[in-house]
Parts: C-alpha cells; structure tokens; sequence
C-alpha cells in the first residue's frame, strides 16, 4: 500500500494529541482517580486486564482512564506497556480446585456438590436505568450470614459428577508445555494451550460474536447448549523460591472459570457420554469464559486445524482487528490515486474492456 503524510506533516499531528490531552486533563469536571475506575467500573478493568494479558487493576485502570473508556485501546496501551517490563519469574501451574469461590452457579443441576453461591450479580434483577447520580441513604446491613466452611469455598466440580457416573468422554492428558502466544504468533495447526491462550486474550465481543455464530442454524435456530459450571474467585499466584526451591504464593488473581456440557450426537462420536469445554480468563468477565468453554469443545468436535480454530486464533485478537481497521484513517493517496488511474485507463480503452466474462464461462 501506499502511504503519505497527513497534509500539515509533524505540526498538525502534534496539534491533534495535544487537542485530546486538553480535553481529557483540563475537563471542568474533577479528575476521577485510579481508585475509583477501579471499584466503580470493575467490570471494564477487568475485561482490560483480559484482553491486554497483564493481571495488575491500577494499570488497567490508568490505561481505562487515558484511553477515556475505551477498552480495547486500554488493552492496546496495557499491552504495549507490558511489553517494556522485565520478565522476573515464571509462575507456577495454577490448579483450578485451589479456586476461593466468591461465585457458584450449576445452571445444569438443581442440587449440584456443594453450594449455589449467586455472589454478585445483576443476572436476576430487571434492567432498568437508574437515572440519578445520587445513590441514595445506603441500605440496611443485612443479617449475618454463617461462615462458609472450606468445603463449600472450594466445591466440587459438576464434570467430576459426570464423570463419576461414567457419562464424561475421557481425553488423552496434554503434558506438553503451554503455548505461549505473547512469545510468538500461534498460527494452525496448533496445540489446545495455544487455541485457549489466544481466546483468554481476544476481544470479549469478537468471541461473543463467532460462539454465536457456530450454534446459530442455517434457518436461524439454535443448537442446543448446556452451561455446567460458571464460578468466578481468587486463585493462588506461585513461583518457586530462588533460594529453597519450594514454591511460594506471592498473591493471588481474581479469574472466571465457566465448563461447557456438549451432547455428542455425531456418526463417529459417543453418544452415550457428553463431551466438556473449558475456559478461564482474568477477573470477573463470566461472558468470555463461557463463550470460551463452548467454542474449546467446538473446536475439539470439529477437529483441529480446520475452519474454527483459524478464526479463533487469527481473528479475534481486538488489537490485531482494530489495528488494521485504525490504518485505514491514515491517509492512503497514493493507493487510490493508482486505482483511479486504473480505472480512466479501462475507460479510455473503450467498451469492450469494461467488463470481463467470467473464467470457465462459454462466451460464445
């Protein structure tokens, strides 16, 4: 492609980063601080922290804060942000059992192994718009609740039910190691870890959209789809010790976690056992996990290096997406000033060069 300066050059770039650096810090409205981005928009921190692949709240939100809520530009700055920092030590393998569950639904089991913990929320509450700014007298403490034993903070699974009653198809255990797509681009055909790596960080919405997609019809009706488990929790953060070789916990990370149940009904598939997707991402973003969960057992059903895993490994990265959309406002004269020559010069060699029959068509 060709490209050219925006007319102006240097001054006027510079004039226009300068015009958003005005608006945004010399609004007449008070700054809002990174403690506030952080508890009043959680939700957009933590699908910054996701899709930029960093887990660390204050940056996503001074990234949420300069970007002026755009997320995905958020994500571009936490990435390229990330990218400056100094590797101090690789973490441990995380064991998703050692989950403190905050959140526990089994939307497929009416009295599942352990509680059905709703934590918060809003999935049960009409969608009405709160107009006014005031919140309100704050209300009444509520009665206190009995302490969660430890069993109930770390539940068992519903797959691991399913797979007590041999209804689970059992698949051969991945002992490579993890892809890591930050390293290098994952490109198909490529492991499990590389398909759930690039959905752990794509765009919330373009992985919405494909899931979507794949259990839409072709006449518009819906596949059938069963949502096991969602949980929502902190996990440990491990690395080994420099000095005695044990590991250690450092801290821990907020994540969600969603299991999606897959009635297998193909020519060559068990049809007396369900087959179980998975999907983890960082911090609180139930929507991604799930549309994780559904598009890794799709992927698996529909075999690997096939239509599905390409677009989930090379279309859905919102930076990667956004970023060749965002080159289209830099200024491409050159280009189009070719293609319209093209066009004149087909004009100028008269009628017959206009059109062009089809290949392989008689023109007789």
């Amino acid at each position: 492609m060709g490209y050219s300066g925006a007319r102006g050059g240097l001054a006027a770039i510079l004039a226009a980063e300068e015009l958003v650096r005005t608006e945004r810090d010399h609004a007449p409205d008070p700054p809002v601080s990174t403690g506030q981005i952080t508890g009043r928009f959680r939700l957009a921190v933590d699908r910054v922290q996701g899709e930029a692949g960093l887990y660390h709240e204050e940056t996503s939100a001074d990234a949420f804060r300069q970007a002026e809520g755009d997320t995905l530009e958020a994500a571009h700055l936490v990435r390229a942000h990330r990218s400056t920092l100094p590797q101090l030590a690789r973490s441990l393998p995380v064991d998703p059992d050692d989950m403190v569950v905050a959140r526990r639904i089994v939307p497929a089991h009416r009295t599942p192994d352990g509680p059905q913990l709703l934590g918060r929320t809003t999935d049960y509450t009409g969608r009405m718009l709160q107009r006014d700014a005031d919140p309100g007298p704050p209300p009444p403490d509520p009665a206190p609740a009995a302490a969660r034993t430890d069993a109930q903070r770390h539940p068992g699974r519903f797959s691991a039910f399913l797979r007590s009653a041999d209804l689970l198809v059992e698949h051969p255990r991945d002992e490579s190691e993890p892809f890591d797509v930050t390293r290098r681009p994952a490109r198909p055909p490529a492991p499990r870890s590389a398909v759930l790596a690039s959905m752990a960080r794509a765009e919330t919405g373009a992985l919405v959209g494909l899931w979507y997609r794949s259990i839409l019809g072709p006449d518009g009706d819906i596949h059938e789809v069963t949502l096991g488990e969602v949980r929502h929790g902190r996990l440990p953060l491990q690395v080994t010790h420099p000095h005695t070789g044990r590991p250690v916990r450092i801290g821990w990370f907020r994540a969600s976690e969603a299991e999606a149940i897959e009635d297998l009904d193909g020519a060559d598939e068990d049809r007396s056992r369900f087959d179980v997707g998975y999907g983890l991402v960082f911090g609180h973003n139930e929507r991604k996990a799930i549309a994780m969960a559904n598009l890794d057992v799709a992927c698996r059903r529909f075999g690997r290096s096939g239509p599905l895993e390409q677009l989930l490994l090379m279309t859905t990265d919102g930076l990667d997406s956004a970023g060749f959309l965002e080159h289209l406002k830099l200024p491409h004269y050159v280009t189009f000033r070719s293609m319209v020559e093209r066009k004149r010069a087909v004009r100028a060699s008269g009628p017959a060069a206009r059109t062009t029959e089809p290949a392989g068509r008689d023109c007789r």
